[in-house]
């Protein structure tokens, strides 16, 4: 409960902001370490605030490019036997014990994630905000890809398997974005309408009842 108070606290202050997830594992010069920081650089001078794990990788290269641009850079830092180191590019940074407090404030307060190349915790964040937004427990905000080469793979299993098994829906294909184009994610974002996370107002059809 502490850590939703002062999450909930410290973050409400913030104005219009982006989640940036990626792998703590991607080391300086790497080709998304530096995509990270220049998007993340884009989004600051365009007045949004970034929200990273605060972790390395692609957390402290995202938290780099908002906090040398001169934007609020967030670090949201997990405790873990396998201490996270936290990256010094924050301009706030908060600790957490629990994934899933740390999970509500990376979603509650951002119009929209921005997702680069990682391992099972950007998996889990990725399809976690895809459950959201297709079950209508969340605005359908921006999801975005970073990193075509890496995600074709995944993309196409999706199409391939999943859509053809009937799973998912077609217009599930379409709550992500996948681009290389920082400038571009950037302008989904700020074409977004600034978004946050809701259940959508209005009625919700369940099992053919209308549920307001």
């Amino acid at each position: 409960m502490a850590e939703f108070v002062e999450g909930f606290d410290e973050l409400s202050r913030l104005g219009p902001a982006v989640t940036i997830f990626g792998s703590a594992r991607t080391q300086p010069g790497h080709k998304y370490y530096d995509l990270a920081e220049k998007t993340a650089a884009a989004l600051a001078r365009a007045g949004q605030a970034v929200i990273t794990g605060g972790g390395p990788g692609i957390m402290e290269a995202a938290n780099k490019g908002a906090f040398e641009a001169g934007g609020d850079s967030i670090g949201l830092n997990i405790e873990i036997p396998e201490e996270q180191v936290s990256n010094p590019f924050q301009s706030l940074s908060l600790s957490f014990r629990y994934f899933f407090a740390r999970k509500m404030m990376f979603t509650k307060y951002a119009q929209a994630f921005i997702i680069f190349p990682g391992g099972f915790g950007t998996m889990d964040e990725f399809f976690e905000s895809l459950t959201l937004i297709q079950t209508l427990k969340m605005s359908h905000f921006p999801v975005i890809l970073m990193g075509s080469e890496f995600w074709q793979g995944l993309v196409q299993w999706l199409k391939d398997t999943m859509l053809q098994a009937g799973n998912i829906s077609p217009e599930d294909m379409h709550i992500f974005t996948i681009t290389d184009d920082p400038d571009q994610a950037v302008r989904i974002v700020l074409e977004s309408g600034e978004k946050f996370w809701a259940e959508p107002d209005g009625i919700v059809t369940f099992k053919g009842q209308a549920k307001r």
